[in-house]
């Protein structure tokens, strides 16, 4: 048995006016995802326990089986375990965005854009000022890097930036343990930042700097159980971001990199889906995650929403069902993991619609996937984590 599961991230959606009502999802064309609607069940998971913070860190572990409440420590240090920092059981990993801001606004969570040699340099640069025994500062993908703050706390608040994109930023600076020194950090990093030579060739070439670095998401090492011994299969996860990298190594997955995976819509569409049908070849189970829904939500970006949807659709879901089931029995499992609406540009925690399909699961009168359907379906499952029992056939 082969089974895939794809995640559109933050593909679900509000009722746009400009769409005559509709979400995204309603008005892209998915004749893919309708097919497999068609031929199985649709439903609604909560990805999101009640009282939990509505990340795709926290949505993340729940559609992979792991309950949130029971191993979610924060972000940070999900995604240095992708990049393989090691963490003593006191340190702890902060999420280092490097943002743009302007007369107290928080202008965007992703600094213009920022590319990933641009945003090495800068973090390079970070160290070399800001850096110490205590402290150091890790390049990741794009504007998602981090620090580590060696026998650090973990006790503060912190604020997610997508959360408070076009709002003022300096009533969400971080506040409790350890605040004093975070706000130190991130108050000495602008005018680094704003005379960074990164930022005068972005700015010369008419793009937003990366001006700030936003210190957030902050946890000590999680310990995750081996999923291949959970579920008896072996298996892989593709994803351009850290967060799931991480989570699929500290699940003991195969973490598949692919040149060009950048989770916006530029994307290498092509190559995620040759190592999507590679992957099938080798393992049972295999994990595709695209970014760019969730980006264009951020942005407020509704035809780059649509397209996100619409590429998915033809350029992962079809190609890579289609060659799933070549191999024999098969399953497919398709959900967003949280909802990122364009109203609001940032993660809503309410239950997600899913579709479901392939050997053995009887199929329900649902056509089509959608936020709207999946109200009416009756199927709703409460508790995220168990959803992937239903794909992996318990």
């Amino acid at each position: 048995m082969k089974y895939v599961l794809v995640v559109p991230d933050g593909m679900a959606d509000d009722p746009v006016a400009e769409l005559g009502g509709r979400t995204p999802l309603m008005v892209a064309e998915t004749p893919c995802l309708d097919a497999i609607t068609a031929a199985g069940v649709l439903g609604r998971v909560r990805t999101i326990p009640e009282a939990m913070p509505p990340g795709s860190d926290v949505a993340a572990l729940s559609i992979m089986g792991y309950d949130p409440a029971r191993c979610y420590t924060g972000r940070a240090p999900l995604e240095a375990a992708s990049q393989e920092i090691p963490l003593a059981p006191s340190d702890v990993a902060f999420r280092c965005n490097l943002v743009t801001v302007a007369d107290d606004q928080m202008l965007d969570h992703s600094g213009g854009e920022i590319t990933s040699e641009e945003a090495a340099e800068i973090i390079a640069s970070l160290n070399e000022h800001l850096g110490s025994d205590a402290i150091q500062f890790h390049p990741g993908v794009s504007y998602r890097n981090l620090m580590v703050w060696h026998d650090g706390p973990a006790g503060g608040e912190t604020t997610p930036p997508h959360d408070i994109l076009g709002q003022p930023f300096t009533p969400h600076l971080p506040r409790g343990e350890g605040a004093e020194t975070l706000r130190r950090l991130m108050e000495q990093s602008r005018p680094l930042l704003e005379a960074h030579p990164a930022n005068r060739r972005r700015q010369a070439e008419g793009k937003r700097p990366a001006n700030l670095i936003w210190l957030w998401g902050q946890g000590h090492a999680p310990q995750l159980g081996n999923f291949a011994a959970a579920h008896h299969v072996s298996g892989a996860v593709i994803s351009a971001v850290d967060l799931l990298r991480g989570i699929a190594r500290l699940a003991g997955l195969q973490v598949i990199r692919v040149p060009g995976a950048t989770g916006q819509l530029d994307t290498n569409w092509a190559g995620k889906r040759a190592a999507a049908i590679s992957a099938l070849q080798q393992v049972e189970f295999v994990m595709i995650h695209l970014e760019a829904p969730d980006e264009c939500g951020h942005k407020g970006d509704r035809e780059g929403k649509i397209r996100a949807i619409e590429l998915t659709d033809r350029e992962i879901i079809g190609p890579v069902w289609e060659a799933a089931q070549a191999h024999g029995p098969a399953r497919i499992l398709v959900l967003p993991d949280h909802y990122t609406p364009l109203s609001v540009r940032t993660h809503v925690g309410k239950p997600v619609p899913f579709a479901l399909a392939g050997a053995g699961i009887a199929p329900d009168r649902a056509t089509r996937l959608d936020e709207a359907t999946a109200e009416e379906s009756s199927l709703y499952i409460d508790q995220g984590w168990r959803l992937i029992d239903r794909l992996l056939g318990a």
